[in-house]
Order: C-alpha cells, then structure tokens, then sequence
C-alpha cells in the first residue's frame, strides 16, 4: 500500500479476492521444487558484500528487517535485542535518507541497506546467513487476485525466506494476507498461524498510522523448525 501524501485515515485494503487464494498451493509447491535462478542484480551484490563485511567478526545472532522502509523499525528491534546485529533492507533510496537517528542514542548495533529483497535473501542464503529473527512489517499486500506472484508467500524467492530460518514475524491491517502467508509456512512443514495484534507502542509510521485509524492489525509469527 502506497503512502497518503496528506492527512486523510489510510483507507483499508479492499481486494476482489475473498478467501486465501485459489493458486496458493500448487504456486508454493512450484516455488518450493523449482531454484529461483533470477541473475544478480550488481547493485544488490555490492550492498550484501557491504552488509557481510559489516558482520564480519562480530559473532552475534543476527536480525533481519525487510521492507524497512525509513528504518524507524531497524532502530528500534536495535534498541530491543542490543546483543543482536540487526540489518534493515529495503529497495528505496528515498525512504532510506528519511532515517531519523536518536542523537541522545548511539545505537551501533544496526546498518540499514538500500537493496532488493529478490536478491538479498538469496545472497544471504549462498552466504549460509542464518537469523536469529526476521522481520517483514507491513510488506506491499498486492490485493488484487492477480497479484499473487508479488506477495511474499507467492514469490519465487519465498524459499530463500525459509532457508535463512530464525522466528519470523509478519503484520499486515489485511488480514487475508496473513492468513495465506500463514498457510504457506505450514506448507513447509513449520505451524504458523494468524493472530490479531494489539502494539503497546507502534515501530513503523505504517504500523502507527493504521493503529491511530482504527485499524485492525495481524501478526503471523513462526520459529522455523522445518527448512527445506
């Protein structure tokens, strides 16, 4: 979901689709059989080399944020797990130059990278990254049916998600799109479920202005115990 340039409530996700899709299991199945052979992008494998080299020697467990926008939520997973290294991805340089550092906080445990998940996952995965957690807050839900292919569960790259392991933490204000990412971890063999999610205190400018709109919110999180 696009950002609203003025102060209007953030209209609710509205799809054609009713129910989880149709398509789901036979696209995972495919996904899951079939090695994404996508070439790398330079511009991608520079900031993973940029990343590993970042990590290189500091033996913590390691945290992942994807689509993480302004980094708002980078900084404040840093803040939560501070024996923990914590990398935010996401593709737009924009968002990224918006990142807000606390000046009275010198947080040094977390480095935010322009990149294309597409490709970071699977550099990850070569590299045999393995997370402690990883989080994807608020994705691009894609409502229309046709847009399946562009959700996370429907992507060719929905398998390097599962190799990089750890807990995964998904939300979402479309329900729908929890429950289908939901199903397609258990897919895997890992049991995952929808719940509806209640923040004490919001870590995204998405998860905030839902929140102040009344919005419900979802949340799937799932400790990967079977990888593929």
């Amino acid at each position: 979901m696009k950002k609203r340039s003025d102060n209007t409530p953030p209209r609710e996700v509205t799809s054609n689709q009713r129910g989880i899709h149709p398509n789901l299991a036979s696209t995972v199945t495919k996904h899951l059989h079939h090695l994404f052979k996508k070439p790398y992008a330079q511009h991608n494998v520079d900031a993973f080399n940029s990343a590993n080299a970042w990590l290189d020697g500091r033996g913590r467990p390691l945290i992942l944020d994807s689509f993480c926008g302004t980094g708002e939520s980078s900084r404040q997973i840093a803040r939560q797990y501070p024996d923990s290294l914590v990398i935010g991805v996401d593709k737009s340089a924009a968002r990224l130059q918006r990142h807000q550092i606390d000046q009275h906080e010198d947080l040094e445990n977390y480095l935010l990278v322009r990149a294309d998940v597409d490709d970071f996952w699977r550099l990850a995965v070569d590299a045999n990254w393995q997370l402690q957690r990883h989080f994807l807050l608020y994705p691009n839900p894609w409502p229309k049916s046709a847009q399946l292919q562009y959700r996370v569960h429907g992507s060719a790259v929905f398998p390097a998600l599962i190799k990089l392991g750890g807990n995964i933490t998904l939300r979402s204000n479309w329900k729908l799109y929890v429950d289908e990412f939901a199903a397609a971890l258990s897919m895997t063999g890992n049991t995952a479920k929808a719940t509806a999610y209640h923040p004490a205190a919001t870590i995204t400018a998405f998860e905030r202005k839902y929140h102040l709109a009344g919005q419900p919110l979802w949340d799937c999180s799932c400790t990967i115990t079977s990888s593929i």
